[in-house]
Order: C-alpha cells, then sequence, then structure tokens
C-alpha cells in the first residue's frame, strides 16, 4: 500500500518507518529541508515543501496513495492536507496535540476519518487508523513477530465453527477472544466465531496473509502483509 503522510518529526518519521519496515510504500512531506535529509537517510522518500499545498502533495504521489497522515505538529496545515486528500479518495489520519482544547476535536470530528493525540496513543496507533479495516495491531514484539487483533466478517471462512476448530498457520498462536462489544479474555475451546466477535493472535508476518483470510476473509490483505 502507498502512504503519505505529512511532517517528519518524531510523530510523523516514527510513523513512516513502522509502515516502511513492514513493505508499505511511503513517501513524507515536510517543509524543513534538514529534517527531509535525515528522513531519506533513514530510507523513507522525502519531499520537501509545504503539506498544505495541493502541488506539493502531488509530488508526493497522493493521487495512487490510500492514506494521507497528516502528522505535523501544525494543525491548520494538517486540516488543509486531510481536505485536499479527501478531494483525492485518501483516507485520512488527522494530529491533534494536547494543548488544543477538546471543541477543536468535535470541530475537525466530522471532516477526517481518524484523530489521533500522538500523545496519547504514539506511533502505532497512527499507523492502525491508517489501515483501517478489521485488523488492528496491537504491538511489534521483534521485526518479524506481531499480536494483531482481527474481527470475524460475514466473508470469513470460520464464521459459525468455535475457537477448538480454529486452525491457524505455522507458529500463530490465539491469545485472548472477545464477543461483539464485550471485554477480550482467555480463549474456551467451545467459544463460537460469529460477525464481530475478535481475536487477538500472536503470529509471524510471513503466515499473517493466510492468518487474515481464514479469520477475516479475502480482502484487504495488503493492510497486513505489506503488498500492494
Amino acid at each position: 500500500m502507498r502512504f503519505v503522510i505529512v511532517g517528519a518529526g518524531r510523530v510523523g518519521l516514527r510513523t513512516a518507518r513502522v509502515l516502511a519496515d513492514e513493505g508499505h510504500e511511503v513517501v513524507v512531506v515536510e517543509q524543513d529541508a534538514a529534517r527531509a535529509e535525515h528522513a531519506e537517510k533513514r530510507g523513507i522518500k522525502a519531499v520537501v515543501g509545504d503539506g498544505s499545498h495541493e502541488d506539493v502533495l502531488l509530488e508526493a504521489g497522493l493521487e495512487s496513495a490510500e492514506a494521507l497522515g497528516a502528522l505535523s505538529g501544525d494543525l491548520n496545515a494538517n486540516f488543509s492536507a486531510c481536505m485536499i486528500a479527501k478531494h483525492f479518495g485518501c483516507r485520512t489520519v488527522l494530529r491533534v496535540d494536547e494543548d488544543y482544547r477538546e471543541e477543536v476535536y468535535r470541530k475537525y470530528s466530522g471532516e477526517v476519518d481518524e484523530i489521533i493525540y500522538p500523545e496519547r496513543l504514539g506511533a502505532i496507533a497512527a499507523k492502525n487508523a491508517m489501515l483501517g479495516g478489521n485488523v488492528r495491531a496491537i504491538i511489534d514484539v521483534t521485526p518479524n513477530l506481531q499480536v494483531l487483533e482481527l474481527s470475524v466478517t460475514p466473508n470469513s471462512p470460520m464464521a459459525g465453527y468455535t475457537i477448538g476448530e480454529l486452525e491457524l498457520p505455522g507458529d500463530a498462536e490465539v491469545l485472548a477472544f472477545g464477543k461483539a462489544d464485550e471485554a477480550m479474555g482467555i480463549p474456551l475451546e467451545d467459544d463460537s466465531l460469529e460477525v464481530g466477535d475478535r481475536i487477538a493472535v500472536l503470529a509471524d508476518f510471513s503466515v499473517m496473509e493466510d492468518v487474515h483470510r481464514i479469520i477475516v476473509g479475502d480482502g484487504g490483505l495488503a493492510a497486513v502483509t505489506g503488498g500492494d
């Protein structure tokens, strides 16, 4: 998948690196040439310019991006970038810092897909917001090992079966299970899998595509495996 991130500061660059490490194509837009150069040295493609300008975002490849993360420290620039991205059909993630009042959140909440407070959530939450869908990364245990929360959908081949009947590839392991709108807990053999139920799985990236297909169903695999 392709992502454009506005801002190569602490939050933006960390999020870009997490996405790039999982095989996604990422371009950061940064006004500060030194920061942009730093991103390039870390292996992240960078475009020097104002992320609130359409021509700069197009130079970064916005037209072919699945999502834009406006993660700079400038709320007005972030919001402008999101509105431009919306015009091109992108999923949008807006950064709002802690020092802004709650009414700012309410003002912008209906205009973008996700609003994040980096001080509360961190880079992995920004990544989750950009990926969207029925998969949520909980923690990266190692560069190749991750804990994911997956939701059972109507397309799931395991809908109607039980945890005991769930066969996952490789060394993937079910860590927790939760019915829709209920807290997650220890999975039991006879827990039934129904649409909306959530399963926390520990798995290597090499088998993540198969895990996704088994629990969620076909579609949106690139969000998990890093493919196009």
